[in-house]
């Protein structure tokens, strides 16, 4: 553990300082005002001697304090506080006797005094230890404090991070496979190049427009995707077709931006790359158990869809990002019954 010189919160602690002093000031002018006398000694000599030794301790306790909280020393060093807290102690007793040698007159007074010194040095060392422990102790939580929160900062930074870099890898194969069919159709259909084109644009402005929100709304994320399909239509023409189903009353409940997209790209992937015929991929959502439910099926032929190299990074992905957003693992579920393939993402709703 280094020096430490805890800044936070420095101003509360500033005006507390003060505060706790002048409590401990009152506190022991009534006190030994009344134990002096109940032993017998003068009214005015009590009160006095009160007031003026009173005076020295919440002195004492003042530099104390206040010196705590520009400098919090090593475990290893911590007798330096209590050298610290020793010397304020002679130096508040050595005052307030030479102070009471001044305005009280009287050696029988003084004697009495002398006596009462180690219990008046026991008592004073007692409170200015107790205002020292009292610091360490507040200056440790808030540094554990600290400590905490930086960690926090940095875990979110690469959790955001690595939400980022995950979000940017769903983009380079769609890019390249678009443009692909682009350049095909230039020649043949430059019309349907040109839609495409626009197509594309829109849907990679709304991608840019996304990377700032971590959830949207499920309206927000179908329109999006719906882009997507427009151009993955343009792609497979009259063998992908699409069915999408979700109640109205799902459509504000938030989901994270652009996670549909690999589940609908993993679908089209294996349930078109290794057939001729027309397939169609279902997109249904559900409120289910305080939880948005959001199921995508294709046709799976396990017999012909043999895994490629580079496949299955998107339900990776999309696990990943989830484990990260909601430190679960369990959202994203995958099944085959009668070679149909389903994935299940279900996100929780606050």
């Amino acid at each position: 553990m280094q020096d430490v010189s805890p800044f936070q919160n420095t101003h509360s602690k500033l005006r507390l300082i003060p505060f706790t002093c002048l409590v401990i000031w009152i506190g022991w002018i009534i006190i030994q005002s009344a134990l002096l006398w109940w032993f017998g000694t003068s009214n005015s000599n009590s009160f006095q001697d009160s007031i003026i030794s009173g005076t020295y301790v919440g002195v004492a306790c003042y530099i104390m304090a206040n010196g705590l909280i520009y400098y919090l020393p090593k475990k290893d060093r911590y007798i330096y506080i209590s050298i610290w807290g020793l010397c304020l102690t002679i130096l508040a007793l050595l005052a307030t006797r030479y102070t009471i040698a001044y305005f009280i007159v009287g050696g029988d007074y003084l004697t009495a005094f002398d006596h009462t010194l180690p219990i008046r040095f026991c008592l004073i060392a007692i409170i200015i230890a107790w205002i020292a422990t009292i610091h360490i102790l507040w200056n440790l939580q808030q540094n554990q404090k600290e400590n905490e929160q930086r960690k926090a900062d940095a875990e979110r930074l690469a959790r955001e991070a690595e939400l980022y870099n995950l979000r940017q890898q769903l983009q380079p194969h769609f890019l390249f496979n678009s443009l692909n069919s682009i350049i095909a159709l230039i020649g043949r259909q430059p019309e349907e190049a040109r839609n495409m084109t626009f197509q594309l644009s829109d849907f990679l402005r709304g991608t840019l427009r996304k990377d700032d929100q971590q959830l949207i709304p499920l309206k927000d994320e179908l329109d999006h995707l719906q882009l997507y399909l427009e151009i993955e239509k343009v792609r497979f023409g009259h063998r992908l077709d699409t069915y999408v189903q979700y109640d109205k009353s799902c459509q504000q409940l938030l989901l994270p931006a652009m996670i549909l997209q690999p589940l609908v790209e993993n679908a089209i992937k294996f349930g078109l790359y290794d057939t001729i015929g027309k397939v169609t991929v279902c997109i249904e959502a559900s409120y289910k158990g305080y939880q948005l439910e959001i199921s995508v099926t294709n046709p799976f032929d396990s017999t012909k869809n043999a895994p490629r190299k580079g496949t299955g990074f998107g339900l990776r992905g999309v696990n990943r990002r989830l484990y990260l957003l909601f430190g679960r693992t369990d959202l994203l579920q995958t099944r085959i019954t009668d070679n149909v393939f389903t994935s299940i993402l279900k996100i929780p709703q606050s």
